[in-house]
């Protein structure tokens, strides 16, 4: 009997495959979803519409928008196979292609989804410390005038933003992260609309399609696209089993795209009226907004705030595959398995792990020196867009969805989604070629470390 009442409370803790009980609903991930998703692309908006226009812009947005909630719907029925209620949870995106599609597949989706995850923070690093510099630099053009040369550096920036990262780094579980995505999407919606505001504030006739030659044109309107496609890439397993875990991720991914999409709309539409193909690269940061320099600094405070957030959202998943890689490589280590009890006030005890701490700090670091060497604000967005869109939102959830659903080749299904995928393929090549011409250029010119 008392053996039996500790089976039950073991397992009431645990899901049908004995990993600990999730806790996440569909509200959770909803706001897991718009962290990710409004972050650096949001800023970059109104300079990509600016490059293709009022008509090809606005579509362009839909497009991405439309096919990414399509895809995320395969997506999530493919997260319990073969049954989508009662099969085995693929607790992760690589191990659902590895079961689905296969190793080969399965190497190939951890490539593309590992450089997404590490580039995003990357990008996370620069975007944060161009808004804090902007902070610095928007009271220096008050004080001076908007023709004075307020030049900050960024480096001391990226370093205070790597230390923040540091000390969240060391949360050891993804559901643990949930307020802190509450409070960035809060934040995410604060300058999203500090930038409508000051755009729709600023509207008025403004000069449009000059001051670029053709090739520059075909250039950007290609690393525009990249901008976009940045936007729409998220995935991950906080869900609770009741009700099923599809239905609640179809449920977020409707309301999360909506309310990113809506937003972004709203951004790159009332950003390029405003400033016309003078749009700045980032719409909060670029200066295209002088005053009130107050409102613009704390627009830069919410995304600084937000991006805080959504770097943890990001870098959790590859914290968690070298960690679990390494403890299945070393069990016996002392320094894998050994926690300690820290007593922190007013917080409790917390879980600290030798591993952890070091693994944790030394990816930081890494990400804030590439972040140091690479500060190209467009481009690098614009090529993780490209990295990330076609493989990782396109191409295995079609792939998935055609294997799981048994559908039979050269069936107008069959051609449909194949015709999908061959479509966001080339779109994805015709963004990485914009963004590499772009990091190129900026090469030519860039000096690291002065």
């Amino acid at each position: 009997m008392e053996s039996q009442e500790i089976y039950m409370r073991h397992s009431s803790k645990h899901d049908d495959d004995g990993r600990l009980k999730r806790r996440g609903t569909w509200v959770t991930a909803c706001a897991h979803i718009v962290t990710a998703v409004i972050g650096s692309g949001v800023l970059s908006l109104a300079w990509a519409v600016s490059q293709l226009g009022w008509i090809a812009g606005p579509l362009a947005l839909l497009m991405f928008s439309v096919i990414t909630l399509f895809t995320s719907f395969l997506l999530s029925d493919c997260y319990r196979y073969p049954d989508s209620v009662h099969g085995t949870r693929n607790i992760t995106y690589m191990t659902m292609v590895k079961n689905i599609l296969g190793g080969r597949q399965y190497h190939l989706c951890g490539l593309a989804q590992f450089a997404n995850l590490i580039g995003s923070t990357i990008g996370y690093t620069i975007t944060a410390s161009i808004s804090m510099v902007a902070i610095k630099r928007a009271s220096c053009f008050h004080k001076y005038g908007h023709e004075a040369k307020c030049h900050v550096s960024n480096y001391a920036y990226m370093s205070i933003f790597g230390a923040i990262e540091i000390i969240l780094s060391q949360i050891p579980d993804f559901n643990e992260l949930t307020g802190l995505s509450f409070i960035a999407s809060i934040m995410s919606f604060g300058y999203s609309s500090i930038g409508i505001g000051l755009s729709i504030a600023r509207i008025a006739g403004m000069v449009v399609g000059e001051d670029v030659t053709s090739q520059e044109k075909i250039w950007n309107s290609f690393q525009a696209i990249g901008n976009i496609a940045f936007a729409y890439s998220f995935s991950q397993d906080t869900l609770k089993s009741s009700p099923p875990e599809n239905g609640s991720m179809k449920k977020a991914s409707v309301t999360g795209i909506t309310i990113t999409t809506f937003f972004y709309m709203l951004c790159g539409l009332l950003g390029y009226a405003a400033f016309g193909n003078k749009a700045p690269g980032n719409f909060l940061t670029g200066f295209g907004f002088y005053e009130p320099y107050w409102l613009v600094d704390i627009g830069n405070v919410f995304i600084v705030v937000h991006l805080v957030g959504a770097y943890q959202v990001f870098t959790q998943p590859v914290f968690m595959l070298v960690e679990s890689w390494c403890a299945g490589r070393w069990p016996e280590s002392r320094i894998m398995a050994k926690e300690y009890g820290v007593d922190i006030p007013l917080v409790g005890t917390y879980r600290v792990n030798a591993f952890r701490v070091l693994w944790r700090t030394v990816y930081v670091i890494f990400t804030v020196v590439v972040a140091m060497l690479l500060p190209f604000f467009n481009s690098i967005v614009g090529l993780l867009g490209a990295i990330a869109f076609w493989p990782l939102s396109v191409y295995f959830p079609t792939e998935m969805y055609l294997v799981r659903a048994k559908v039979p080749k050269f069936s107008m299904v069959w051609i449909g989604v194949k015709l999908l995928s061959a479509f966001c393929l080339i779109v994805t090549l015709v963004a990485a070629v914009g963004s590499i011409e772009g990091i190129v250029a900026d090469l030519k010119t860039y000096k690291p470390f002065q």
